[in-house]
């Protein structure tokens, strides 16, 4: 067995995943570390997702602080499991997203792999997106390659779903190459609605918007959106789906309480996957959710509610907990890049073939 670690801080912005795996035939979560991202770092990322002044030097700095917490939060989780750095192979660093915008040739994560590299004396796998993008990708998402390697069945049609702060699906035909997509947005509206409102970082199990009701004027505007008409590869991100698109479509409504826009943005999460799931993998028996949104329990039963005749359920009941599979996913890329394995799927980014992900930064 090979060990590698997977770092991923996903566009909820609530904290940094640190996975162990092993490595072998088959990959095996072996440890792991979660940490919220501190205040002041997250408001930094924040502000550089959009255009601000000194963007440049913001981000470098801001960068120089998210390694140096990535950096520990490693150095715990070895400690925790009294691991040298020489142990490790390598860390997949996904690094931190600020802007996705493929339809303009880029897709930029912050996160500095040689200053990585340097801080933990591990070989650092970084900037996986960007090899996609120039093939004429999406660069997004990319974990479908390893939804298909640990999730695929031979026998049935099985869905896997990431509800981060957006949501996408990798969609697997037994003896079929994964085909995948951004749905939407995931819990990047909920979060925000509910910080604006209550300042609360989420909903907790989605209460608040169960004690609301949706607006179907509200909920249909929403939906008219012409992202979701589109069919993938597509990929989306915090330049579309944000507070400013939703105060938009709130300016058209009547009145409404917050716990009903609350309510009505669950139905939108929930409604755009089951949308496109049954227009583009109608067979699919079962949904395998993942990410932080599998704890909405709210969501989750809105979700089942909508397809009646599949079996949705967490990832746990595979085998693998849903809040590790995209930190073990950067592991396993990581893996890909070093033995020179393709990693990306045209039929999931729409790049121009298989590609080789990640830029290597020797310890």
């Amino acid at each position: 067995m090979t060990l590698y670690i997977g770092v991923m801080s996903g566009t909820s912005l609530d904290g940094l995943d640190v996975a162990l795996i092993e490595q072998g035939v088959q990959t095996k979560l072996a440890a792991s570390r979660f940490e919220p991202l501190p205040a002041t770092l997250r408001q930094n990322i924040l502000e550089l997702c959009s255009s601000g002044p000194d963007e440049l030097a913001r981000a470098a700095t801001t960068e120089h602080s998210w390694v140096e917490f990535a950096a520990s939060v490693i150095r715990a989780l070895l400690d925790e499991n009294q691991l040298k750095p020489e142990a490790i192979r390598a860390i997949g660093s996904h690094g931190q997203t600020v802007r996705h915008e493929p339809t303009r040739g880029f897709s930029i994560q912050i996160g500095n792999p040689a200053l990585l590299a340097e801080l933990t004396g591990i070989t650092v796998v970084g900037d996986f997106r960007r090899r996609d993008v120039a093939a004429g990708g999406q660069g997004a998402p990319l974990v479908p390659a390893f939804h298909e390697a640990v999730f695929r069945d031979s026998s049935k049609a099985r869905a896997i779903l990431n509800i981060g702060g957006f949501s996408n699906l990798s969609l697997l035909e037994p003896q079929q190459t994964v085909r995948g997509f951004d749905c939407g947005p995931g819990n990047v509206l909920l979060d925000a609605w509910i910080q604006r409102q209550c300042d609360l970082p989420f909903d907790r199990d989605g209460e608040w918007a169960a004690s609301g009701r949706v607006n179907q004027s509200l909920l249909q505007a929403m939906l008219a959106d012409e992202f979701f008409a589109v069919r993938g590869p597509k990929s989306t991100g915090r330049e579309l789906f944000n507070l400013t698109w939703l105060e938009r479509h709130l300016a058209g409504a009547t009145a409404l309480s917050p716990e009903d826009v609350q309510a009505t943005l669950v139905e939108l999460t929930a409604r755009s996957i089951s949308n496109a799931l049954e227009l583009a993998q109608p067979t699919a028996q079962e949904l395998l959710v993942c990410g932080g949104g599998v704890h909405n329990s709210f969501l989750m039963r809105r979700l089942q509610a909508l397809q009646p005749g599949r079996h949705v359920c967490s990832t746990d009941a595979f085998g693998i907990p849903p809040d590790w599979v995209e930190a073990m996913a950067f592991a396993w890329l990581a893996h890909c890049c070093l033995e020179n394995i393709p990693a990306n799927r045209p039929s999931v980014t729409g790049a121009r073939g298989l590609r080789v992900l990640g830029a290597i930064y020797p310890a």
